[in-house]
């Protein structure tokens, strides 16, 4: 399994769906999507965004049945995922992949796609589909956690880790980096 990660405006779906079109092989499972059934018919949420204001507990319970299904997955499976979930309200910071999920997959590759801060603050901006806060700070910050927790992820896993700068205009070649690195 390979696990491409990435704060919410780097340019992680466009990466993944360039990807996808070259290689038909992969399977592409979307962590988010998982989470959202789950929670949606346990908590009754609207919207995916609505997942980051679940309790901890809430959310780490939701990650468990995530992980059991994620387990059974055999075959070339890309994951989508977050390396980290910001709560809004509380200003946590909760693992995308904890010990207990990470233990359980066979893990190839980790991958962060990443941009310039001032860059994803845009692209947040000017997406009407999504609720995101825009704080360079917090942006700033909440890249910084994502990279010490794919080091993280990477020791645990022992798998090797790629970081991936998704640049404005430059998705084909962020792209092209994932292939590669495939």
């Amino acid at each position: 399994m390979i696990i491409v990660m990435g704060l919410p405006g780097a340019g992680k779906t466009t990466v993944l769906e360039g990807f996808a079109k070259k290689n038909p092989e992969y399977k592409l499972l979307n962590y988010g999507t998982l989470m959202f059934e789950i929670a949606k018919e346990k908590y009754k949420i609207e919207n995916r965004d609505q997942i980051r204001i679940l309790s901890a507990e809430e959310q780490k319970g939701i990650q468990k049945i995530v992980g059991e299904k994620l387990a059974t997955e055999v075959g070339k499976v890309v994951l989508d995922t977050h390396c980290s979930v910001l709560n809004p309200h509380k200003k946590f910071y909760l693992p995308g992949l904890p010990y207990s999920l990470l233990k359980e997959l066979k893990v190839d590759l980790l991958v962060l796609i990443t941009g310039e801060i001032e860059e994803i603050a845009t692209r947040r901006e000017s997406d009407s589909t999504r609720v995101r806060k825009v704080d360079l700070h917090e942006i700033k910050e909440h890249d910084m956690y994502n990279k010490m927790l794919l080091a993280s992820y990477s020791a645990i896993s022992g798998a090797p880790a790629k970081i991936i700068i998704n640049r404005n205009g430059m998705a084909e070649e962020a792209i092209e980096e994932f292939c590669s690195a495939v």
